[in-house]
């Protein structure tokens, strides 16, 4: 009795201990989360008089009125839209092709290609900054759309790994069944393996959006103009402190985090279907 009576007790502190750890990992997510929406709620001077983790006793919006007055935020929207559609559609389309290459054919070098792949995946970009930098020069690219476009596209081959996943799930009969009724091999991937691959489609172009948005270095060294601001350069505005403009830059810090926020609390089951599937052979 004594024994099953320590085991129950070790138990418990183990939960205990567990529990504390995981609200102690929520609250250093949450709270950088609190304080900016108090900052942006606040006047100047309640920024020094208030507590950095208390409300103000007369909340304010003047702080967003200022964001949303600002003619570059719409630029921003601009910028990053564009950046946006294009970049997930060609991650989505070359990702896709090369993946269903990579899992149904057999070629020379097919490994020693696709761990190349996985090593672009594994160095560091302040490497291969310098050389990126005069290839984008070079090529024209430089203080355009088509800078950052071209590095997201290229870049990032997270996008492989999902749809392998996804692919390794299909069975190769379906394949062998289509070619056997006279469908070509782009007829089989467009109108069958295609649509079969919409979650992983789904799961790319949830993180893409997601990482794309947040970037702030890319469009702030390839796209250095006023007019070529993204949502994220945009901030840049509001980070003078010495201006007094916490509780601006505050504000906008919430205004473009929002999209970010309703993308994963809307599809994050996706993201972990994307990421887990195939993880688990029946």
């Amino acid at each position: 009795m004594k024994t099953l009576d320590s085991v129950k007790k070790r138990s418990a502190v183990v939960q205990v201990f567990k529990q504390m750890i995981c609200i102690a990992m929520v609250i250093m997510v949450i709270l950088p989360i609190l304080l900016t929406l108090f900052a942006s709620l606040k006047t100047k001077g309640d920024m020094v008089t208030t507590s950095p983790l208390l409300l103000p006793k007369h909340i304010t919006f003047e702080n967003f009125k200022k964001v949303f007055g600002d003619k570059y935020l719409l630029i921003g929207f601009k910028n990053t839209a564009i950046i946006l559609v294009v970049s997930i559609i060609f991650n989505i389309i070359l990702g896709s092709l090369t993946a269903y290459i990579i899992e149904r054919f057999e070629f020379r070098f097919k490994k020693f290609i696709f761990a190349l792949f996985f090593v672009g995946m594994l160095v560091p970009t302040f490497v291969t900054e310098i050389a990126r930098f005069k290839i984008i020069n070079g090529i024209g690219l430089y203080r355009t759309v088509g800078a950052p476009i071209l590095i997201y596209v290229a870049s990032d081959l997270m996008q492989l790994y999902i749809y392998r996943q996804f692919l390794s799930g299909i069975p190769v009969t379906l394949d062998e069944s289509a070619l056997l009724d006279g469908c070509g091999y782009f007829q089989l991937f467009i109108r069958i393996i295609f649509p079969l691959l919409a979650p992983a489609t789904a799961t790319v172009a949830i993180i893409k959006a997601i990482t794309i948005i947040n970037d702030m270095y890319i469009p702030y060294l390839y796209m250095p103009g006023n007019n070529q601001r993204t949502l994220t350069t945009f901030l840049m505005d509001y980070a003078n402190a010495q201006q007094g403009s916490w509780q601006t830059l505050a504000a906008g810090i919430i205004v473009i985090m929002l999209p970010t926020i309703l993308l994963y609390v809307f599809f994050q089951r996706y993201i972990l279907a994307g990421v887990t599937a195939g993880a688990v052979k029946e």
